[in-house]
């Protein structure tokens, strides 16, 4: 019979030469020697006045190198890194075996600040130096992330009011039951259960109307009320394929040659429209005359093309019905049909193309009238309507006639909440006052901006692919917007010290 080798796992102890953890060409190695030797420190250590009393302080060195380091593994809770320092070689040989707690790890990510950037744009410098930088293209993108808000909380000032109101009534209801049954004597059937309900509904009243006194209502750039949040005012509520999330937008602008992230930020605000202008002005300092910008359909407004051509950046942004000019789209409306692999959208067998069209209506111009896919004619708003500048007519459906229809699910996008359909068909050969969205469409259009604007999306996906799944990024865990700007910041330069890695710094 086969004798074999005893498998001893018992506990022992190991000699093991940490600093030979730290292998060249890894993750590790390369921001070992980033924090060393490149990055400047002195505005962190000068946050400590322990020189001659005091507990010594855990080296901001040391915490900038583990932070990272757990965020590109995927770990980003501040107990699980603690961990990792005391169990795992590689964190005990990039700290020095610190192993520092899970509070001071969380202190740290939260109190970086402004620093964050600053250490952010020396690396940045770093990967300039190393030729990773062309300069050629930088694609903007942005992806929206739930933070740590409650989606719950949020709402105007009126139904933050209106929440407060209904839950001091409730508060008011029960107290009077419990006083009706202490007059007649009549044993609760829970009273710490009651007790401890009555005081979380006056907590949470109170906090609501500390928010309302002490915060203004929220506004678009247009002036339209947006809503609040009483955990996070910073953040706001966005509709994603996913659903409705309470968090920010993080937007990155990526630059061509080596997908080297050169500018970072988180927004509060599902509209990506606000942030492209500021984008651009953040990255003045990496690009030159000749740096294109692109940007998908998200970010295009007319007021945005007209601020990048008063700056004189050359942009290609696209516009809403970029792919229906394309005659390369064609036929993507087989695909579309087909169920989505991660998330399956369609419901009660209806896809977001089997609603009627415009061209399902029959519209005669001559009698002004117009009649529904179901037979039923429409009321006309108005012959002369305007729509950015173009000129439409505009026909509405009778509620005793869309109310009742058996066709109600496929005419409207809302069937239970809208009562009628709107439709309006455009005037023919209008010039669009829109100049600068029609210099992009000629623009974007030619065979050359095809080509260059096909670039954005190799360019720009993958670096989100990377710290969505492989940093594990699917949430913020902080609040306020500086805060979870830090936090993104700190994401993103953990993307660029793997592209240094790659590229052989250090090594």
């Amino acid at each position: 019979m086969a004798r074999f080798k005893l498998v001893d796992r018992s506990p022992r102890f190991l000699p093991i030469v940490l600093e030979a953890q730290l292998i060249p060409g890894s993750f590790e190695h390369a921001l070992d020697i980033l924090v060393d030797t490149e990055i400047d420190l002195s505005g962190l250590a000068k946050r400590f006045c322990n020189e001659e009393t005091g507990a010594p302080a855990y080296d901001p060195a040391v915490m900038l190198k583990i932070v990272p380091l757990a965020y590109s593994r995927g770990v980003i809770s501040s107990r699980q890194i603690e961990r990792l320092c005391r169990e795992n070689v590689l964190f005990m040989a990039i700290s020095g075996d610190s192993a520092p707690q899970f509070s001071t790890i969380a202190t740290f990510v939260r109190e970086l600040g402004e620093e964050a950037s600053a250490i952010f744009t020396r690396v940045l410098l770093t990967c300039d130096r190393q030729g990773l930088i062309g300069r050629q293209m930088f694609a903007i993108d942005g992806v929206k992330l739930p933070s740590n808000a409650d989606k719950q909380r949020s709402g105007t000032h009126a139904e933050l009011l209106h929440e407060a109101q209904r839950m001091e009534r409730a508060v008011a209801k029960m107290v009077k039951a419990h006083r009706a049954r202490d007059a007649a004597k009549e044993a609760p059937d829970d009273a710490a259960k009651e007790r401890a309900r009555i005081e979380r509904l006056q907590t949470e009243a109170r906090r609501i109307r500390e928010f309302l006194a002490t915060h203004e209502e929220r506004r678009s750039e247009k002036g339209a009320i947006r809503k609040s949040n009483v955990t996070d005012n910073d953040s706001a509520k966005m509709a994603t394929s996913k659903g409705v999330i309470q968090g920010y937008t993080a937007v990155a602008a990526v630059d061509a040659k080596a997908q080297i992230i050169v500018a970072a930020q988180a927004h509060g605000s599902g509209s990506e429209q606000s942030v492209l202008l500021p984008m651009v002005e953040s990255t003045v300092a990496m690009r030159t005359g000749q740096t294109l910008v692109t940007a998908d359909a998200g970010y295009h407004s007319e007021a945005n093309l007209k601020g990048l051509y008063d700056l004189g950046v050359p942009a290609l942004i696209a516009d809403g019905l970029m792919r229906r000019r394309d005659e390369r789209f064609a036929d993507q409306a087989k695909y579309k049909a087909l169920p989505d692999p991660l998330w399956d959208k369609t419901v009660a067998g209806k896809t977001s193309t089997g609603r009627f069209k415009p061209t399902d209506f029959h519209y005669d111009p001559a009698t002004n009238t117009c009649i529904c896919p179901a037979g039923k004619t429409l009321y006309s708003n108005g012959n002369h309507c305007t729509t950015n500048g173009r000129q439409h007519h505009k026909f509405h459906g009778a509620k005793r006639d869309c109310v009742p229809c058996h066709l109600r699910d496929q005419c409207l996008r809302h069937p239970k909440r809208t009562e009628t359909r709107q439709v309006a068909f455009f005037k023919k050969n209008q010039h669009s006052p829109l100049e600068f969205t029609e210099r992009m469409k000629v623009a974007i259009d030619s065979e050359r901006g095809r080509k260059l604007y096909g670039a954005r999306m190799a360019t720009v996906e993958p670096v989100f692919a990377n710290l969505r799944h492989n940093k594990g990024l699917d949430r913020f865990t902080l609040r306020t917007r500086p805060k979870v700007n830090t936090q993104w910041t700190l994401y993103c330069l953990v993307h660029n010290i793997e592209k240094l890695a790659h590229h052989g710094y250090g090594g």
